[in-house]
């Protein structure tokens, strides 16, 4: 960091990160004096976001006794773009491209997520075809000008802009990646005669190769501004109006952070906002703790987030979709399906029990939160069968309706289906085990990699209650709880640092002599990559600059992602680089062919300002003299009285054998029998399953 930015934040010792879910905002905060970590949570408010997340600041200054004049610095995770883009809540878009390929987003790629449906799946559009123009104009791939741009066709594409009413537009032509000097030219005209339409070009967005990726990115990106400079608009205000100074970041998918101004520009790219710093925190307790291969999963109120750490490292993939719709820019690699406490038990037509992936939200939430709920949920079951208690349940700050739970769950499952409450309540937590268990076995069987051969972190505010119950449905025998899970993913939120990616594509054999243009590619990356940091007030001493490649045998239709610790110098280097590609190839896919030829594809950089990097100190857990009480709790051998262990109470070293119940401020978490349960040095819980259980 900068001695101007740092000099400012002389004065303050508190940084804060936040994670806006859709049903509770975690807040994460951490002392600089002392290195000490502290949680806190509140109800989000979906009419604005901005509003709960100076709740969470509020409630964490009043509890934990600072200033809002203390805080060093905010980052945010946010799921505004996410949210916008599941419920559809954009506006109306517009999209320029080169005459005859305006279909290309109806037209996409041939796979098929199910192969044997007679009907091929609806692809989702977000610019209807009356909205989609040409212009007369043609660039070769590899830049050329084959045909000049038509200034007739410009303007006639944003006469109709106009008339569409639109109020964003992309400008996506076929090979912008090549030379961007077209697109340019339309998105000057397009702000002198449009300033009031935001304008989103795929050179800007998503320089690479593939056509169809690369519009429905900039599509993407241009229907999002205005949500996210909305948004962003109100969250600076809210916070400057509260007398909060300090700097914000929000969280992008790669688990990086940006300034206000690049998300209002690049949008698209906090589409993966919140579930990333999950992941970056668990690659971080994983490393700590000394497990190589985890299976991070987070479980909120609304979803459950999947992520592979393998070999101590997450993974970021350049490609991804959101509900079907393709994007391209680096993220970090989950999956995610809508199961979470939220997520509501329902019969559908045929009378088939089903767990989400409707959910009831923050808004009016399960029926046991008394807001006007009427159908049963996870949480509601939990608190049926035992595993919640109707009186501690968030540190006591908040009661829970057992008998209007158990109503629900009789009127629209148990009465329906003939069975008694408690049987209706298991089978409930049933198909949501299986549905969690299957969401991890795809991660990992699409790798070639077992289950028994990682550790589960479980994470989330309603992860705890079902992570060990799912790994016994996958056979792996160690379950990891870090010290604060409900608010885990805001941990990770505090730990980012400021990201940049850029990338460039150029198709280059990589044979002998191929060395020097692949030296002048990354050399313009990474005079881009300084610039960027420079403009955020980064010297070099706070930055690091990660090259990478797209690499593939020549022919194939796909790349892999390959790092470089710098741009070839000789043969021999640029040997070395294939040598790891074809290491990589072997094995992703089993098989390799050195014989053949490696091609590069698009050639990657990530320009990374480190923030201060201070990190938390370990601090020694708390431990009260809170003595274990005991609770009616239903497991699968029926009720059984369970001891209840205030997680605090809880010193390192300690072991619990269950089945037991260990509660915390924000999450429970359920030990059944034949696991035992460590406290380790850190604060973090590990549960293993005993030898012949």
């Amino acid at each position: 960091m900068t001695a101007g930015i740092h000099s400012r934040m002389l004065p303050r010792r508190i940084r804060i990160a936040v994670d806006i879910g859709g049903t509770f905002t975690d807040l994460e905060l951490l002392d600089e004096a002392s290195g000490e970590t502290h949680s806190f949570k509140t109800a989000t408010t979906p009419d604005d976001p901005s509003l709960g997340l100076m709740n969470a600041i509020k409630g964490a200054a009043s509890r934990f006794g600072f200033a809002l004049s203390d805080i060093s610095f905010l980052m945010h995770g946010t799921t505004i773009a996410t949210n916008a883009v599941l419920t559809r809540n954009l506006p109306d878009g517009a999209l320029i491209t080169t005459a005859g390929f305006e279909d290309v987003l109806e037209i996409g790629r041939h796979a098929r997520t199910e192969i044997y449906r007679l009907k091929p799946e609806a692809r989702a559009v977000l610019v209807p075809r009356r909205r989609r123009f040409g212009v007369v104009e043609r660039v070769g791939p590899v830049g050329e000008v084959l045909t000049p741009l038509d200034a007739n066709s410009v303007e006639d594409a944003i006469d109709r802009v106009a008339a569409s009413g639109a109020s964003v537009c992309a400008v996506a032509l076929l090979n912008g990646f090549a030379n961007p000097a077209h697109e340019i030219a339309i998105r000057d005209r397009l702000r002198q005669r449009l300033p009031d339409v935001a304008v989103s070009c795929s050179h800007e967005v998503s320089p690479e190769i593939r056509e169809f990726e690369r519009t429905s990115t900039t599509v993407l990106n241009a229907l999002l501004i205005p949500v996210v400079r909305r948004y962003v608009d109100s969250l600076l205000k809210r916070i400057a109006s509260e007398g909060l100074s300090a700097p914000l970041y929000l969280v992008q998918s790669n688990g990086g952070a940006t300034t206000p101004r690049a998300a209002g520009e690049a949008p698209v790219k906090l589409l993966l906002s919140g579930p990333s710093g999950g992941v970056l925190a668990a690659e971080g307790v994983a490393r700590q703790l000394g497990f190589a291969n985890v299976v991070g999963v987070d479980m909120g109120g609304t979803s459950y987030d999947v992520a592979v750490i393998r070999d101590g490292s997450r993974t970021v993939v350049t490609q991804g979709d959101v509900d079907g719709l393709a994007m391209r820019v680096p993220m970090v690699d989950m999956r995610t399906i809508g199961a979470g406490g939220g997520s509501i038990a329902s019969l559908d037509a045929s009378g088939r029990l089903q767990v989400g992936p409707r959910s009831a939200g923050a808004k009016p939430g399960p029926v046991c939160y008394g807001r006007g709920g009427t159908e049963p949920t996870v949480t509601d079951v939990n608190l049926i069968l035992g595993r919640l208690d109707p009186v501690t349940f968030l540190g006591g700050t908040f009661a829970l309706d057992l008998d209007g739970a158990r109503a629900a769950l009789d009127r629209c499952i148990a009465e329906p289906l003939g069975l008694e409450r408690d049987r209706a309540a298991s089978g409930i937590l049933a198909v949501l085990v299986a549905k969690l268990a299957g969401a991890i076995k795809l991660s990992l069987f699409e790798r070639g990699l077992d289950p028994r051969d990682f550790a589960l972190m479980s994470f989330g505010g309603a992860g705890g209650l079902h992570a060990v119950e799912v790994a016994e449905e996958l056979g792996m025998t160690t379950v990891i709880f870090p010290k604060d899970p409900s608010t885990f993913s805001a941990h990770g939120i505090l730990q980012s640092d400021v990201v940049h990616d850029l990338a460039r594509t150029k198709v280059l054999l990589l044979k002998p002599g191929a060395g020097a243009a692949l030296r002048d590619l990354a050399a313009e990356l990474l005079r881009e990559g300084e610039a960027l940091l420079a403009a955020d007030g980064l010297t070099s001493g706070n930055c690091r600059l990660d090259l990478a490649a797209d690499l593939r045998y020549r022919g194939q239709a796909f790349e892999l992602l390959v790092p470089l610790a710098a741009a070839p110098d000789d043969d021999a280097q640029l040997e070395a680089l294939c040598q790891r590609f074809h290491e990589l190839h072997r094995q992703r896919f089993s098989f390799d062919d050195p014989s053949e030829t490696v091609e590069l594809v698009t050639l990657r950089l990530a320009a990374i300002g480190m923030l201060d990097g201070m990190a938390a100190n370990i601090a020694p857990v708390p431990v009260s003299s809170a003595a274990p009480r005991h609770r009616d709790v239903h497991l699968n051998c029926g009720w059984i009285s369970a001891p209840v262990h205030q997680q605090d109470s809880l010193a390192a070293g300690t072991r619990v054998d269950g089945p037991a119940i260990i509660e915390q401020d924000y999450t429970t978490l359920l030990i059944p029998a034949g696991w035992s349960l460590d406290v380790a040095d850190s604060g973090d819980l590990i549960a293993k399953r005993e030898l012949g259980a």
